[in-house]
């Protein structure tokens, strides 16, 4: 019965079934951890990127073999509605389970990526890659997660699946490539010669390969930092690049962390204009998963006022001008911290709430954009209403027929081009005036 002799040659015949693929710039992720072995097979074949895709079913509490919704890195969070509602399971027990599977998700990231961020997913094809499928309720999670993470098109590739489950998959990913489609179906294993356990090593060690073989830019300063917040200290990855005009302090939003894909995806773009990045997080884990802290802009700006101090007392950024850049949430943060540092070069706010900063608007100093989608009705107004309040310098910047996330093809790219002419014209500028108002 076996038509593989592992899962190596499973991925070999997947990835010459997909080879169209190559030529739309595809990102790959493997379902882990026997996934993973297939998935490299593939990558190396569309000379794409590999990464996994860590996801978490979210079960109902008593009944867990039930999914309610799934968790997946970078905040991304998908409901069932239907069960919600008909399990009648009550908002405070979903935050429950999800702060539970949240420490599972972060704990495997750590172990097959470190601290390293999930490769960027915006505006890009998505390989979706297992070992095989049965039910196909992991593969569906991972769907929709990476619709989530703004993905453009979402391929699902597997050696063997039956055909129920196939047909129900091909209504949810926009292509769905797999090798054989046995009926009746029964099992994956016995379509392997040999479907010993993929180990946590392996793993590890075909992501390193693979990031070995695609290359990325390298920077003399590229490397993970904890970042001293009284006493927490904060995971966060810092980059800068030789002759730096800058560095930009990310502040997430909405409970996001430093893997937050949007922010991920804008920070590679500032740095290849010069400017360093420093993405951390501005809450633990446990924090993120109550509401009250998201909206705590005041806690999140005491945060990154620290950031900021810390950064200062680094020698490869001691002497850089400082931008933040802000989303949702994180934007208040930014305005709030700016207008209690007065050091603080230049701000750039997506899809932000600057309302939330509330009167301290008024005493910001720092230059600041607002972006804004145009579809993004709500948050347009409230961001009109905020530019009001500015005594800065400011401008308010609208993407046409972009919505709250900027999913759409090339919004994002706009948001990136509007911040890094936004940084690059005031970082240096004001740092300049300020230094030459104090000799004066």
């Amino acid at each position: 019965m076996a038509r593989f002799r592992n899962r190596r040659e499973a991925g070999e015949r997947l990835a010459a079934t997909l080879a169209p693929v190559r030529d739309e710039n595809p990102v790959v992720l493997a379902l882990p951890r026997g996934g993973v072995p297939v998935a490299a097979e593939v990558a190396r074949a569309l000379h794409a990127p590999l990464d996994v895709m860590i996801v978490r079913k979210l079960g109902v509490p008593f009944q867990p073999e039930l999914a309610m919704g799934a968790i997946g890195e970078g905040g991304a969070r998908v409901l069932n509605d239907d069960v919600i509602t008909v399990t009648k399971i009550a908002p405070r027990e979903i935050a429950e389970v999800e702060a539970r599977e949240r420490v599972e998700v972060d704990r495997r990231a750590r172990r097959y990526r470190g601290d390293a961020p999930m490769v960027a997913l915006e505006g890009r094809t998505v390989v979706i890659v297992d070992d095989g499928i049965a039910t196909g309720s992991t593969a569906r999670a991972a769907l929709q997660i990476a619709r989530a993470h703004g993905a453009r098109r979402v391929v699902l590739a597997a050696p063997v699946a039956p055909v129920e489950t196939v047909d129900e998959m091909a209504k949810e990913a926009d292509e769905v490539v797999v090798l054989e489609t046995p009926s009746p179906f029964f099992a994956i294993g016995p379509w392997y010669d040999d479907f010993s356990q993929t180990t946590d090593e392996e793993v590890c060690r075909l992501l390193e390969a693979s990031r070995a073989s695609v290359g990325s830019p390298t920077f003399p300063h590229d490397h993970d930092v904890v970042v001293s917040a009284g006493p927490l200290r904060l995971p966060g990855h810092l980059v800068v690049p030789t002759a730096p005009r800058g560095i930009v302090i990310f502040a997430h939003g909405s409970g996001s962390s430093r893997y937050s894909p949007r922010n991920v995806q804008v920070a590679r773009y500032l740095r290849t204009a010069g400017l360093g990045t420093l993405l951390f997080d501005l809450l633990m884990p446990e924090e993120a998963v109550d509401r009250a802290n998201v909206f705590d802009i005041e806690l999140l700006a005491v945060r990154l006022l620290a950031a900021t101090r810390w950064l200062r007392s680094q020698p490869a950024t001691a002497e850089l001008p400082i931008g933040y850049f802000g989303a949702s949430t994180g934007a208040a943060a930014a305005l709030w911290a700016a207008a209690e540092d007065p050091l603080v070069d230049a701000i750039v706010s997506r899809g932000g709430r600057p309302d939330l900063a509330g009167a301290r608007l008024s005493a910001v100093d720092a230059p600041t954009l607002l972006i804004v989608g145009g579809d993004d009705l709500a948050v347009l107004r409230l961001n009109e209403e905020a530019a009001a309040q500015l005594r800065c310098d400011h401008q308010l910047d609208v993407v046409a027929g972009a919505t709250h996330l900027f999913e759409e093809p090339g919004a994002l790219e706009q948001v990136a081009d509007l911040a890094r002419d936004w940084f690059l014209t005031h970082l240096q500028r004001r740092r300049s005036a300020l230094r030459g108002s104090t000799m004066s």
